[in-house]
């Protein structure tokens, strides 16, 4: 990993080299799990809201070595959140939504802020994106994911898909699951911690949500 993915990474947790046997080398070594919203008019979509909740283990590793106090949580976490939504500029905010097969771009945003309860990090910002979406009946589709699968980020169900009120009555919601093959698995499977996938695996294992709108 090189430049801005590197650093993102290494706020995503990342790289959890501590644990060495085989079984628990294999991709992926954390797990996020998101909820989205889409917020719009009733005549476009131009916003996507993010929640990403960290596992307990990475959210520890995340925060490992920083001031955790009570006088101190805060700020820690508006620093590390505010590092995180700068790097993951430069990969996209691993968020990749289509308008029929067209790739649409975001707005450049630093509102991003963590909370941490019961263990657990969760990472909350807001992405508009370049040009509003007009709903039709064109295909919407999103995917979210982090390329070399070192972090598993997934949501539950099309529960953890959400409409702003303008939009609930226009949008529906279903989510594809990913259909890695046999071979794509046992790849997975097999890779250590410390090695970089030479094939963009997270695509590979990345839900589809499918977005109806009318």
């Amino acid at each position: 990993m090189f430049g801005n993915e590197k650093f993102a990474m290494k706020y995503l947790l990342i790289l959890i080299t501590l644990i060495l046997s085989s079984p628990v080398n294999a991709h992926p070594h954390a797990w996020i799990n998101m909820q989205t919203t889409f917020i719009g008019t009733h005549k476009n979509i131009n916003k996507i809201k993010m929640q990403w909740q960290y596992d307990p283990m990475s959210s520890a590793y995340n925060l490992d070595g920083l001031d955790t106090s009570e006088a101190h949580l805060s700020s820690t976490l508006n620093q590390l959140a505010h590092q995180l939504i700068k790097n993951l500029l430069g990969v996209h905010y691993y968020t990749y939504l289509y308008h029929d097969k067209t790739p649409i771009r975001y707005l450049e945003t630093d509102s991003a802020h963590f909370t941490y309860e019961k263990n657990r990090l969760t990472l909350s910002f807001q992405l508009t994106l370049e040009k509003p979406i007009s709903l039709s009946t064109t295909p919407i589709t999103l995917k979210i994911y982090e390329p070399t699968y070192y972090v598993d980020m997934s949501w539950k169900s099309s529960r953890d898909i959400h409409f702003s009120p303008q939009l609930q009555s226009h949008c529906h919601a279903d989510i594809e699951q990913a259909k890695p093959t046999a071979e794509q698995m046992m790849y997975a499977s097999s890779l250590p911690a410390d090695v970089t996938p030479d094939r963009p695996l997270g695509q590979l294992f990345a839900q589809t949500v499918h977005l109806t709108c009318l």
